[in-house]
């Protein structure tokens, strides 16, 4: 694969702490338009990896690229290319749903005409219509849901970072999320996702599993299964199988 091609690309990307290894020699390549899963337990260097490619931590030693743009040489240019969701939203409770947008439009530089029609886009893709004049917090765990994901989405991010975005949520929910997630990969957005929700893992067309900072295994499903080992046939089994082989490491 051309580095074109390429949303994401790492090179022996690791961050220390002090005497401890957060991550440790991660090389990744991550395609344009591909839904690409980050698991492992507790600790294992998931969101200090994403730390790092959205430009808020510094590698150690490597490198990371969004989208061509080196993280560390431009992180102004990196904040334009990606998107952000937390599991806790990050929404402000006390706007409406509308206002919510037009402020995270202006916080993305989007000009004022612009942002209304982006607004427009983003609320007629997620269904919002009747709740823009609903304060955000009173929506249900699964219109916050929409509604942080529509904010993420107001400028037009390359590449989508999604930190655990359905804890909490209802299994409907979930459902109508993962194919909100797949319509935007067919428009090309790269989507990089963290769960502890298996049956959303098997979703990815790709995982990295990772463990006390260690990239264990990287491919499809089934393939990670297979490079994990340990007789497990799930990804839930080899979730289990790490988890453990993590618990007996002094």
């Amino acid at each position: 694969m051309t580095p074109a091609a390429l949303a994401v690309q790492t090179r022996h990307l690791t961050r220390r702490f002090g005497a401890i290894t957060a991550v440790r020699d991660l090389t990744l390549d991550i395609a344009q338009g591909e839904v690409f899963g980050l698991l492992g337990p507790n600790g294992s260097g998931k969101t200090t990896t994403i730390r790092m490619l959205c430009g808020l931590l510094e590698p150690s030693a490597g490198t990371a690229a969004i989208a061509g743009v080196e993280v560390t040489e431009a992180p102004d240019q990196i904040k334009e290319r990606i998107g952000y969701m937390s599991q806790r939203f990050g929404l402000y409770e006390d706007l409406t749903v509308a206002e919510n947008l037009d402020f995270y439009g202006g916080i993305y530089g989007l000009e004022r005409a612009g942002r209304r029609g982006r607004i427009a886009e983003v609320v007629a893709f997620l269904g919002l219509d009747r709740r823009l004049g609903q304060l955000a917090g009173t929506l249900s765990g699964g219109w916050k849901q929409r509604l942080a994901l529509a904010c993420a989405l107001m400028h037009r991010p390359a590449v989508l970072f999604l930190d655990e975005p359905t804890a909490g949520v209802d299994p409907a929910a979930r459902r109508g999320f993962w194919r909100t997630i797949h319509a935007l990969a067919r428009e090309g957005t790269t989507i990089i996702v963290t769960t502890h929700y298996m049956d959303e893992a098997e979703q990815c067309g790709r995982l990295a599993m990772m463990s006390q900072g260690h990239l264990i295994a990287l491919g499809t499903p089934a393939e990670v299964v297979a490079q994990v080992g340990g007789g497990g046939r799930s990804l839930e089994d080899a979730f289990v199988i790490l988890q453990e082989r993590d618990e007996r490491r002094p």
